[in-house]
């Protein structure tokens, strides 16, 4: 599923293409694709529509409206917004579910091969996004505030990174390159973490996102940006996805477990079960 680097990067490619341009025209192929509110009423009123801006919250892409309303994506596992010049081929592909004409030409397509993605129109975003946790970019993200998540919880610190309620945005590939970078222990009980290792965690978080980001996200399977080139970010994944190879710190292989119904990478020797 793309996270916060993969969406802010498509936020970012979309941003310049789409603001201020009109939807002339909706076509919902696969009904289940929109939330909310019914496909026939989604195609009778984002027709006129200018889109104003193209913003991100969490794992979320909003495309916000003149009249007030926000269209939501949220892309799961396989979703995919492209841009198409008029007479696209790709409006015939097989994983379409639906497309947005635009009233200059082209159309802003969105695919999804496992037909997981959703569409949302709401007056205000909040009834679909209030239950998310601070973005972890946020200049209000601080360590106080990740302390606050973390404190008396048991669960696995992994575990609670992926909670999108704690922290919004966070994934697996960048929960296991920040627990990394803070050589903290994936299974290590959340509560048990000390101050220090707090405001070490939230650093790596911040620089893992951060350096994602401006390597245009990781491909490793579905995520292309709408510009279709890939992201370059798993040239750089210092565990994920690096199972048995040596650890670039230590040269210790690195070791995958499951946590919570999860591939978990760490380095077995930068990563302590428990603090000394």
């Amino acid at each position: 599923m793309p996270e916060l680097p993969e969406v802010e990067t498509i936020a970012n490619d979309l941003r310049p293409a789409l603001i201020g341009r009109q939807i002339s025209g909706v076509h919902v192929l696969w009904p289940r694709t929109v939330a909310e509110p019914e496909p026939a009423t989604l195609e009778l009123l984002l027709p006129g529509q200018h889109i104003r801006d193209v913003k991100r919250r969490g794992k979320y892409l909003l495309l916000e409206l003149e009249h007030g309303c926000t269209l939501i994506v949220h892309l799961r596992m396989t979703g995919r917004l492209e841009l198409v010049p008029a007479g696209s081929p790709v409006l015939a592909g097989p994983h379409v579910r639906a497309w947005f004409d635009l009233a200059d030409g082209g159309h802003l397509v969105f695919t999804d091969a496992r037909r997981f993605g959703r569409l949302w129109l709401v007056n205000d975003p909040a009834s679909v996004l209030a239950s998310l946790g601070p973005e972890p970019l946020d200049p209000a993200f601080t360590p106080g505030v990740l302390a606050d998540q973390v404190r008396g919880r048991r669960a696995a610190i992994k575990t609670l990174l992926l909670d999108q309620t704690v922290i919004a945005g966070l994934g697996n590939i960048y929960a296991d390159e920040a627990l990394f970078l803070a050589g903290i222990h994936p299974l290590r009980p959340a509560g048990s973490l000390s101050d220090e290792e707090i405001e070490g965690l939230h650093g790596a978080i911040r620089q893992v996102l951060n350096e994602a980001i401006g390597h245009r996200g990781t491909t490793l399977r579905d995520y292309r940006p709408p510009n279709g080139l890939p992201g370059a970010h798993q040239d750089h994944l210092r565990v994920y996805h690096r199972t048995g190879q040596p650890c670039l710190r230590c040269g210790t292989p690195i070791q995958r477990v499951r946590v919570g119904q999860r591939s978990t990478h760490f380095c077995p020797h930068c990563q302590l079960a428990a603090r000394k």
